[in-house]
């Protein structure tokens, strides 16, 4: 000792000593870290960005209004949508008005027809009268259903124009709605990457918020493990605070990987031989303890 002290190899003695005390495995089933469900929300539309409220650590409700993007153009584009409704609406044809001197032409022509058939009956009057009357009423008859038809498909083009530009209407009112950036879960803030002044663009990343809740502890184990081990067992979760310090939860298994992969340089497992392992997804409800990240073990009793 007094020789490694002399040449200077004193703190490597500790070193020494850490380093076969963390080679030992930990008594538990399976290790691995925990996460939470991570959603990165990100801009819907494009635009200036003229809120933006979330910031890293807070907490959001579902729905919570969080950044609004510039809606000015939006607006103006959806007002002059609806005056063009307007306009399409003054062009619509009244029908009734358009053929109502076509009727009162037809009403006066078949008022003379009888007439001048009443005449030709009593001998008062020519065929010829009454054949020219017959022709006048045909006549407006044709008249009448031409001017209907063409008034029907006048009406039913701006019909249609008007349908046009309220489903544009509608279209501008979802982009409205999406200059509204809402939290679509309820959650913590992890990470920002935008602020208020700078443009937004379609699909650019906002800010993600994290789930954190409900945790997932992400273990390994062996093939060997994977016949005592199924979806829905309840194990005994320990978080890792570090210098011999765990706490203990109940948890849940939700999920265990279909495929083998190597294992994970920062895991280990109940045998140092395995090279292949497989993922479980171990649920637990989190006290405000468990952060992202946190290393983590489970075990399972025996008598399951």
């Amino acid at each position: 000792m007094r020789n490694l002290i002399k040449s200077g190899l004193w703190g490597v003695v500790p070193l020494i000593v850490a380093t076969s005390c963390t080679s030992r495995l930990p008594d538990y089933d399976a290790t691995g870290t925990f996460e939470a469900t991570e959603v990165t929300v990100s801009s819907e539309v494009a635009g200036k960005l003229l809120r933006m409220d979330a910031e890293e650590g807070v907490r959001l409700k579902v729905g919570e209004e969080i950044a609004l993007v510039d809606t000015v153009q939006l607006y103006l584009k959806k007002l002059q949508l609806e005056a063009n409704i307007k306009s399409v609406e003054n062009q619509r044809p009244d029908l009734a008005k358009q053929i109502a001197v076509t009727k009162q032409q037809l009403t006066t022509a078949k008022r003379e027809r009888d007439r001048a058939e009443n005449l030709w009956k009593m001998d008062a009057g020519n065929r010829k009268q009454l054949d020219d009357w017959e022709a006048q009423i045909a006549l407006l008859d044709r008249q009448l259903v031409a001017q209907e038809s063409s008034l029907t498909n006048s009406s039913n083009s701006l019909t249609e124009q008007g349908n046009s530009l309220s489903a544009q209407i509608a279209q501008i009112e979802d982009q409205l709605k999406r200059c509204r950036v809402l939290s679509p879960v309820e959650g913590v803030v992890l990470a920002k990457y935008a602020e208020a002044g700078e443009l937004a663009t379609v699909g650019r990343p906002l800010f993600k918020v994290g789930e954190v809740d409900q945790m997932y502890l992400r273990a390994y184990i062996t093939s060997e493990q994977l016949a005592d081990i199924k979806i829905g067992d309840k194990v005994t979760v320990y978080a890792d605070y570090g210098n011999s310090e765990s706490k203990a939860y109940p948890g849940v298994v939700t999920w265990i990987s279909d495929q083998s992969e190597f294992t994970p340089k920062t895991i280990l497992t109940k045998d140092e031989r395995a090279n292949l392992v497989y993922a479980v997804k171990v649920s637990v409800r989190n006290d405000g303890m468990l952060k992202i990240g946190m290393y983590g073990g489970i075990r399972k009793s025996k008598d399951e």
